[in-house]
């Protein structure tokens, strides 16, 4: 069916249209026509400020003008009341009319309610974690992957082809230093720790130890036999495999799903470094100067052009970066979104130039920052220190409060916010906690049919014949609010690439929800009236379960 939202601006723009040609004012036939949800309940579901946009055209004053809109609105099924209010502003109160077609839409629905085709099948990919597979992952990659498997969720229900991408940074001197740190524990285990001193800059974290103890239990004391420089390359390679596979499953136990796992080191083996030079060259964006090549950055209003590749011949972190998203555009994407930590954030412009420089629009690569999170316990802040490689992990997060709570948790805030994650709160059942405020209000529902079964009371077969212009109690028509909205929130969601929208919309639901339930009877009430909640409580389940599934959260039955 039509939206409200177009029925009233089509609605509007003909009642403008019509009173323009009547006074003899010419205006354009294509006039925008915005409408908004008021911020007040009382003041109905939408409002316009056309009068206001249009009281200059008309020599009028805006109240003036509004009247004469309101005027030539006539009558229409799905409105109840149009009423003009302060300087200008007209408010629409919907009818019953409406109030059924969008209760019977989203019971019909069901888990396709709020599905959208702003993406209209475009491919997208959302690359994110790709953290260094140089230890297990911390509570940072954990918000990190909760964003950005939330939003590729959020744009796949809005119409978008999307793909999840890992990238794995296997190349390069962090691996080096990886394998370094592994080795000298191993010739430490093996009572020779002169022979391969540890790295200054090396990774101290217990799981370095565990990986040296696996390679001497697998491998014995053989490496003491060759030059340490000759043994590197296994205990980089071996590190890099072990830790990345504890990656694949952390992940995998935390919902999150790649449809690829791209190698750093595959943008060496072909000639791809080559290829993304010549673009760059021949779109003007790149030359040779001082025995290197640089990246005119200077064009895109950095400070000074940058470095591509050394003077010995070595590609910088910048060119790998370019390498890479050419080779992600090349494959067909549409748009791609990186998920990257905030210390980034300078980088951004540098990426777009890039973008733009290889022929794509910078807005084709939009960029979304991972703030820190603050682990709290007792009211307390729990102290997370890489450098001495006792970090908490993501892997403990999940043990101690759950797979939903962390999800949850991680994406109920702007993800350039920092966070405070309440590890009490989030084990805790109780109100106060939000992913059992939210979970209890499906588990809530599923009770009411539950009873509504042993009472042989079903959802009526046919949404038709039910009666909702008895849905009029101010608990009611606040949920019925709730539930239209849904779709829009998908919608500014899947535009601002803003997942916490998801949760926030959930909360209000759940607590609107939990206001009606509180004020009244759904079961043992007039027949008709029975029928009418029956089916306003079950377009709220919808929406709930809805809501759950794009944050990768579990939908109870029972709590």
């Amino acid at each position: 069916m039509m939206g409200p939202s177009e029925v009233l601006r089509e609605l509007i723009k003909n009642a403008v249209l019509e009173l323009a040609e009547e006074k003899g004012i010419e205006i354009q036939k294509d006039i925008e026509v915005e409408v908004e949800r008021p911020k007040r309940e009382e003041h109905g579901d939408w409002a316009t400020n056309i009068a206001l946009q249009c009281a200059k055209v008309f020599g009028e004053k805006p109240r003036d003008l509004a009247l004469g809109i309101v005027s030539k609105l006539g009558a229409n099924p799905y409105i109840e009341k149009a009423e003009v209010a302060g300087p200008g502003f007209i408010n629409f109160t919907l009818s019953s009319k409406w109030i059924g077609e969008l209760l019977s839409d989203a019971i019909k629905k069901g888990s396709d309610y709020g599905r959208l085709d702003l993406g209209k099948g475009r491919k997208v990919q959302v690359e994110f974690v790709s953290a260094n597979p140089t230890g297990p992952l911390h509570v940072g990659h954990g918000r990190g992957a909760a964003v950005g498997d939330v939003c590729a969720n959020i744009l796949a229900f809005a119409g978008w082809n999307v793909q999840r991408e890992y990238y794995i940074n296997d190349a390069g001197l962090q691996m080096d230093l990886l394998g370094k740190s592994t080795q000298a524990r191993y010739f430490e285990i093996c009572g020779e720790p002169s022979r391969v001193p540890f790295p200054e800059d090396g990774y101290k974290g217990a799981y370095i130890y565990e990986l040296a103890q696996q390679i001497v239990e697998k491998e014995g004391r053989r490496f003491l036999e060759e030059p340490p420089e000759e043994s590197l390359p296994y205990f980089k390679d071996y590190a890099c495999k072990v830790i990345l596979d504890g990656i694949k499953k952390d992940l995998e136990d935390f919902g999150v799903n790649f449809d690829m796992w791209f190698s750093e080191k595959s943008l060496y083996e072909g000639d791809l470094v080559q290829k993304t030079l010549e673009t760059l060259k021949k779109n003007g964006y790149a030359y040779d100067a001082d025995g290197a090549t640089w990246f005119k950055a200077t064009a895109f209003s950095d400070d000074k052009d940058r470095v591509l590749i050394r003077s010995n011949g070595a590609p910088t972190y910048f060119m790998s970066d370019i390498v890479y998203h050419k080779n992600k555009f090349d494959r067909g994407f549409d748009m791609v979104i990186d998920v990257w930590g905030a210390d980034h954030h300078g980088y951004i412009p540098r990426m777009k130039a890039a973008v733009q420089a290889l022929g794509r629009s910078p807005e084709d690569l939009q960029i979304l920052l991972i703030q820190f999170v603050n682990l709290l316990r007792g009211g307390k802040q729990v102290s997370m220190s890489t450098r001495s490689g006792e970090f908490v992990t993501l892997r403990e997060v999940m043990d101690e409060v759950g797979v939903d709570a962390a999800r949850y948790f991680f994406v109920m805030r702007r993800s350039d916010s920092h966070l405070d994650f309440d590890l009490d709160l989030a084990k805790s059942s109780t109100n106060e906690n939000p992913v059992f405020y939210v979970q209890y209000a499906h588990a809530r529902i599923h009770s009411i049919f539950r009873e509504a079964k042993t009472r042989g009371v079903f959802l009526p077969e046919n949404l038709e014949e039910v009666d909702f212009s008895l849905l009029t109690s101010p608990e009611e028509l606040s949920l019925i609010r709730k539930i239209s909205v849904f779709p829009e929130e998908i919608a500014k969601a899947a535009e601002e690439l803003a997942p916490h929208r998801v949760t926030f919309y959930l909360y209000d639901v759940a607590s609107v929800f939990h206001s009606f339930y509180n004020a009244h009877r759904v079961l043992g009430v007039e027949p008709e009236l029975e029928k009418a909640r029956l089916c306003l409580v079950e377009a709220a389940r919808v929406v709930i379960a809805n809501s759950l599934k794009l944050l990768g959260v579990s939908a109870p039955e029972k709590m």
